[in-house]
């Protein structure tokens, strides 16, 4: 798992490399999130639903939590703000655990 939180943290880097020019924050991330969200549906292609791995869903916490909720409430994701909110919370929780 946590070699697949670095690969994804590396390769989603580089995307945001790319992304340097724009000056506005949440359309980076917003970016960086529909695009691995496409990774993961990719991952997934004729699996039926698509199911996230910690790993994706500690990178998706970390990459949106500090976008304020109504930008969230405006993203197209596979899953729910609140539910990103709730990951995020739970990365906290172990983290200092």
């Amino acid at each position: 798992m946590l070699l697949r939180l670095a690969y994804l943290g590396v390769t989603n880097a580089f995307a945001m490399l790319r992304l340097l020019p724009m000056s506005d924050r949440d359309k980076c991330a917003e970016i960086l999130a529909l695009r691995h969200q496409v990774t993961l549906l990719e991952r997934q292609l004729g699996k039926g639903k698509a199911r996230s791995t910690p790993s994706d869903q500690a990178f998706l916490a970390a990459l949106l939590h500090r976008l304020p909720l109504h930008v969230l409430r405006r993203l197209r994701l596979l899953i729910r703000p609140d539910t990103v909110l709730r990951w995020h919370r739970t990365l906290i929780v172990r983290r200092h655990a």
